[in-house]
């Protein structure tokens, strides 16, 4: 049975739609095939942070991810019941969206056990688990959030590993607008530059440092707008709503739509992210067996597919 998870504050969208406001719990049953980090950035990240702009029609409230009021709703037959002993919940940083529900269909393939993903940013994410979010697992767009559930005794001791490693492009749904350089960033052509929020997505913190590196920040600042979500961003640019967007390779590398530059690795601290076993799964065989497929060569295929590096 395949279920969305909501808060009572978003908008429901059909299966294969992401929401431009809020985050969703997606079974890998709906899965579609076009999927397109409230902790600090890095240490070394230190630039004051531009507040987000929000987009008409989007609230920028924010409201616990779990509560006793959780709506589900049953996009096939029937509303969601108990999760069962080989069901598990799998909280997963937004970039990695379209690659985990590939990897969800294979995993309950291979094993018969059934997922269910709940899609935010990092920090989101992080502050729903230290607020009780009965999530088993937890795969970030950082090292430093796992790192502070094991430390905080949210997660068990051990099982932190990195299962991926991201990177970051500027894109634009433009096919003549961002040439092999990024010479765009340097003109004064852009109305609006969509970036993840810095403070909660590591790849909005990724993206602040590379503007720093090139030396164009505080000349784009004013004309930056800020997605909750990587997803978000993917969309502003994908939408129009602003001009090039920083975006995770992963959302773009299954379509050659648009115009994009990769950005080098030397401009920003490599995006490894980390994966934990959460201590309210540590009983879970589905959990357990979900990261293990996750270091599969079957699951490294997939990850690899998508545009990250694997292999820690």
């Amino acid at each position: 049975m395949a279920e969305t998870v909501l808060t009572p504050a978003l908008t429901v969208e059909p299966a294969g739609l992401s929401p431009v406001c809020g985050d969703v719990c997606w079974p890998v049953h709906a899965v579609d095939e076009h999927g397109p980090g409230t902790a600090m950035p890095p240490a070394s990240r230190t630039s004051p942070f531009p507040m987000p702009k929000t987009p008409k029609g989007c609230s920028m409230t924010r409201f616990p991810y779990f509560r006793p009021s959780l709506a589900v709703l049953a996009l096939s037959v029937g509303l969601a019941g108990p999760v069962r002993a080989d069901d598990t919940i799998i909280a997963v940083a937004a970039n990695f969206t379209a690659a985990a529900k590939e990897i969800g269909t294979a995993f309950e393939t291979a094993t018969g056990h059934h997922v269910t993903y709940s899609f935010g940013s990092t920090g989101q994410l992080y502050t729903q688990i230290t607020q009780g979010a009965p999530f088993e697992a937890f795969l970030a767009a950082d090292t430093a959030r796992p790192e502070k559930a094991e430390a905080a005794g949210l997660g068990v001791p051990g099982t932190r590993f990195t299962y991926a490693t991201g990177k970051i492009v500027l894109w634009s749904a433009d096919p003549d607008l961002i040439n092999a350089d990024g010479d765009i960033l340097h003109s004064d052509a852009l109305t609006h530059v969509a970036i993840a929020n810095p403070v909660t997505a590591p790849y909005g913190a990724a993206a602040v440092e590379a503007m720093q590196a090139l030396g164009v920040y505080e000349a784009l600042q004013r004309r930056i707008v800020q997605g909750k979500t990587i997803l978000q961003t993917y969309q502003f640019a994908a939408t129009g709503n602003a001009d090039v967007g920083f975006v995770a390779l992963s959302q773009v590398a299954m379509d050659d739509a648009g115009s994009r530059w990769g950005v080098p690795d030397d401009l920003y601290a490599p995006i490894r992210q980390d994966a934990i076993l959460l201590q309210k799964g540590a009983d879970s065989a589905a959990a357990a067996a979900y990261l293990d497929f996750l270091k599969s060569p079957e699951a490294a295929r997939i990850i690899e597919r998508f545009g990250y590096g694997t292999g820690g």
